[in-house]
């Protein structure tokens, strides 16, 4: 394991987050990564909290079937 600085996405009441520069811990073979806690803690306060974005991105969405 590898400290490391991720981009972390997720989809909260149907919208979609992405959160950059995370850091964690990074398996070097796998690549799975794993979180603090308290950085866990803080990007849902991020959502929670309705903090303006630092900056908003257009995403193309498909079906899959």
């Amino acid at each position: 394991m590898v400290d490391a600085k991720v981009t972390y996405a997720l989809e909260h009441a149907g919208r979609f987050y992405v959160i950059v520069r995370v850091p964690a811990r990074m398996c070097r073979e796998t690549g799975e990564q794993c979180f603090a806690p308290e950085t866990v803690e803080r990007i849902q306060a991020l959502i929670r909290n309705g903090r303006k974005p630092d900056h908003v991105i257009e995403t193309p969405v498909y079906k899959y079937a």
